[in-house]
Formats: C-alpha cells, sequence, structure tokens
C-alpha cells in the first residue's frame, strides 16, 4: 500500500462490481433517453419508446435489464407496466453523467472552471 496516503479507503469489492454494472448499462445512449424520460415521471413502454425514438421491442428489452439492476422499477395496472426510475441516486447519476459530458471539449478535456455559470442539467423532484 502506498504508505504516503493517510485514511485511504477503496470501496468493496461488491460495490465496486454493482458500480460497473450500472456504468456499463448506462453506456447505451437509448438507455439514457429512456432513464431521462423517466426522471420526468412515470410512463409505459409506448410512450418510452416514442419519447427514445426506439422500437418498442427494444425499448423492453432495455427495461428489463434496467429493472435486474435495479435502476428503473415497474407498477402494473391492469395489461400496462408503468416505469420510473428507481430512486433519487439515479436521478443524480444521470444528472451528473450529463453534467460532465456538457463540459467536454473537442479535444475530450474537460473545462470545469471554478465558478462556472454555465447551465446545469436538472431534473426537478416531482413526485
Amino acid at each position: 500500500m502506498h504508505t504516503s496516503l493517510t485514511d485511504f479507503d477503496m470501496p468493496n469489492e461488491e460495490q465496486v462490481h454493482l458500480a460497473a454494472e450500472s456504468f456499463r448499462l448506462l453506456s447505451d445512449p437509448t438507455r439514457i433517453k429512456i432513464l431521462w424520460a423517466l426522471l420526468q415521471g412515470e410512463s409505459n413502454v409506448a410512450c418510452l419508446a416514442e419519447l427514445a425514438d426506439a422500437a418498442p421491442t427494444t425499448v423492453s428489452q432495455h427495461l428489463a435489464k434496467l429493472r435486474l439492476a435495479g435502476l428503473v422499477k415497474g407498477r402494473r395496472e391492469g395489461t400496462f407496466v408503468y416505469y420510473s426510475a428507481a430512486d433519487e441516486h439515479v436521478r443524480r447519476l444521470l444528472a451528473e453523467g450529463l453534467y460532465h459530458a456538457d463540459h467536454i471539449d473537442s479535444d475530450g478535456q474537460t473545462d470545469h472552471q471554478a465558478g462556472d455559470q454555465a447551465s446545469a442539467v436538472t431534473v426537478s423532484t416531482a413526485s
């Protein structure tokens, strides 16, 4: 261990694995669109397909993976399932990722100036 690092703390293997799996699932642009739509409020597959500009079967498959990873949850009402983001962590994770992407220049360098007045990516917390 590096002796110069005091109070160094590494996440445990399970945390690392679960975080990596979440990030892997977020590497797909359609999934990001689906999650962003769900952060606006509950929705069904047909509506999400239209919002994400994807086929309903594709959206359904993405939702199944996101649900297994605990990023979305579903609520059955009759023959329909209405999906929503699982919790506030999903909101923050996606918002931070999009905010970071908004600050990457054409050379792939980040431009996070102290006191930066650029618009932050936000989603209201209507529940």
